[in-house]
């Protein structure tokens, strides 16, 4: 197969993203869909740091046990319910309205939640939470993953999640600073369930901001305002026209037309129907369940009890330890999300399994040496061998789950794979949140070398069947799996269709003539005067064959179905 003439590094925005309006302005609207993952980090952290605080437990009799482990699942238990439903409003209602009916869920539930009364309403409040943060969480780091910039994709989505964390602190540091200042008042666990009404009301008032994912519109058939949405936001002249913009479209609707060959109708069987979606779907559930299963679950739930069980009972301690840890899980999480394209997504899960695996096993030790010979210096040593843990978790499976789950799918089953991964992180969850507290109640520190097990495990998939998707666009790193042609027929389409354009000018709607490149109506530069740091093309031509290139803006509808075609080399 000929080579592009052209591609993508050519046409992307060089140079620090803040110095280009139209990303700084994508990379704000981005946030609100972002604070989705922080959303879910507080709720999540929330019944972790309520544990702590002596009003909640007295105000609720003391939970254990099983209705400790129903009150931490209920969220989950919420999520199951509405996972079926998720992708089928996803593909159909939009990425942007599926995120604003699960934020105006959670405002409800958050509302249930502050003014609970008894264990039973409590328990509802967290199920009703759970059922809208699912409609958000499959929406969101979709919405987030179509839209983002080219090469700012896995830096964003990997941020997608590494933000959990910052629910987490705002959850954990709140529980520390009501007990601080209310004691042993119901306000000490009322205000920090109130705090949880912040993000969904934001979602709610400035999602209509947010633009919709182009990939969805072009799959709706809205080409035209799909090629606006990327022309505004991706484009540095806003012109329709522009390169990358007809290399991104001829890419998306070429990815979506070899989709829709292969399978007329999508539905949750197409997940497991050809050899390339078995190999993706088994990476993402093993993934899946061993982003819960590592032994980060004993103490992301119940580190009330993971710190009583090496000698730590004072109440503000352990909501000081709880704090800090999760300032460092974001510390840690940020730092892997800006590494994945660094050092890429297979490296940082081997340094990830590889880390916790020896760290667990020292943890195992200094908590058995407590146990076992009441030795006061293991159990000071545990708590460092926690957050050094973390460290090693939080650089690959906090900020790469989500982002390598969402590139190794392509569109048509993007949203249901996605929900799937979902539905086995919320089953586990459940597991977790049932067993583990039996199990450390039952075995104690003998219950870790389960994890210890499991983790080695975990390295020996990751080894075998990880791949790496560093360095691709969306549509060509969902192609890996369907045979080595697919990535390269992408690259051939966005490639061709990006050349053709660099030779074509319009005067009048529909009409195209051949021109020199060195023409000049509406310029866009595609380099700059610094050329190393530009990566060099496929083609031989030297750069002072093309150093600027004209384009007018066309509207979309109206042109022929040829002339379209033509633009964008696609048979139709």
């Amino acid at each position: 197969m000929t080579p592009p003439e052209w591609t993508i590094v050519d046409f992307i925005h060089h140079g620090p993203w803040w110095r280009n309006r139209s990303i700084r302005v994508l990379n704000l609207l981005l946030v609100l869909p972002l604070l989705t993952a922080s959303i879910n980090g507080l709720d999540s952290s929330l019944v972790n740091g309520l544990q702590i605080l002596p009003a909640w437990k007295s105000y609720f009799r003391d939970p254990s046990g099983k209705t400790l482990g129903l009150i931490s699942a209920a969220q989950v238990i919420g999520s199951i319910v509405g996972l079926p439903f998720t992708p089928y409003s996803s593909d159909n209602l939009g990425r942007r309205p599926t995120l604003l009916i699960g934020a105006m869920v959670m405002l409800a539930g958050v509302a249930m939640q502050s003014a609970a009364t008894s264990i039973g309403m409590f328990i509802g409040a967290r199920g009703l939470i759970g059922f809208g943060l699912t409609f958000a969480l499959n929406a969101a780091p979709l919405l987030i993953t179509e839209l983002a910039y080219p090469t700012l994709r896995g830096k964003m989505t990997s941020m997608y999640n590494a933000s959990w964390y910052l629910g987490s602190i705002v959850s954990a540091w709140t529980c520390f600073g009501a007990y601080q200042g209310a004691g042993h008042s119901p306000w000490s666990w009322r205000v920090p369930t109130l705090v949880q009404a912040l993000g969904p009301f934001l979602q709610i008032f400035f999602i209509w901001f947010v633009p919709e994912s182009p990939r969805f519109l072009v799959a709706k058939g809205r080409e035209s305002k799909a090629a606006k949405v990327l022309a505004q936001y991706h484009s540095m002249t806003g012109d329709e026209r522009d390169p990358l913009i007809v290399f991104e479209m001829a890419q998306i609707r070429h990815a979506l037309k070899i989709e829709k060959e292969a399978a007329q109708k999508t539905s949750f069987t197409t997940l497991f129907s050809t050899p390339g979606n078995r190999k993706r779907m088994t990476i993402i559930i093993a993934l899946a369940i061993f982003s819960q299963w590592s032994g980060n679950g004993l103490v992301s739930y119940y580190i009330n009890l993971v710190l009583e069980g090496v000698g730590i009972s004072d109440a503000g301690t352990k909501a000081a330890i709880n704090g800090a840890l999760q300032v460092w899980n974001l510390i840690a999480a940020m730092s892997g999300a800006l590494l994945v394209d660094k050092l890429g997504r297979r490296t940082l899960f081997i340094i990830s399994n590889v880390g916790m695996l020896i760290d667990f096993g020292a943890w195992t030790l200094t908590t058995a040496l407590f146990n076992t010979l009441d030795n006061a210096a293991a159990a000071k040593a545990t708590i460092p061998f926690i957050f050094l843990f973390y460290f090693f978790y939080d650089i690959a499976y906090t900020p790469t789950l989500i982002a390598y789950t969402l590139e190794i799918l392509p569109f048509s089953i993007r949203a249901k794979g996605f929900a799937v991964m979902n539905l086995v992180v919320s089953l586990t969850l459940a597991f977790n949140q049932f067993v583990n507290p039996w199990a450390l109640d039952a075995l104690g520190w003998k219950y870790y070398l389960v994890y210890l097990g499991w983790l080695i495990i975990e390295l020996v998939f990751v080894v075998t069947y990880v791949i790496e998707t560093k360095g691709r666009t969306l549509e060509e790193t969902a192609a890996l799996f369907d045979g080595e042609q697919q990535p390269q027929v992408l690259m051939q389409t966005g490639g061709e269709a990006a050349n053709l354009s660099m030779n074509i000018v319009a005067r009048g709607p529909g009409i195209w003539i051949e021109q020199e490149k060195s023409t000049v109506t509406d310029v866009v530069e595609l380099r700059t005067s610094d050329s190393s740091h530009i990566p060099p093309r496929i083609s031989d031509r030297t750069m002072s064959q093309t150093q600027s290139m004209s384009m007018s803006r066309y509207e979309e509808d109206e042109l022929s179905e040829h002339s379209q075609s033509r633009i964008i080399c696609e048979a139709v």
